[in-house]
């Protein structure tokens, strides 16, 4: 999720924006989540590459 979609609850402005400490805070542990090494993958991708690697194994094992 980014912060171009959400609206603070405290100030009805973009969180994006920052005007208020509960928005420049919301901002800030969003930046820290995204750093992540799974954070620029969707769930989507997440899940193609599990069930890859499951059918991978199911195929090794006969």
């Amino acid at each position: 999720m980014t912060c171009d979609q959400l609206v603070c609850a405290n100030c009805n402005g973009r969180v994006v924006d920052g005007r208020c400490p509960v928005c420049r805070a919301n901002r800030a542990r969003l930046q820290q989540e995204q750093h992540g090494p799974f954070a620029a993958l969707s769930p989507a991708v997440l899940l193609a590459v599990l069930c890859a690697a499951v059918l991978a194994l199911a195929l090794l094992a006969r």
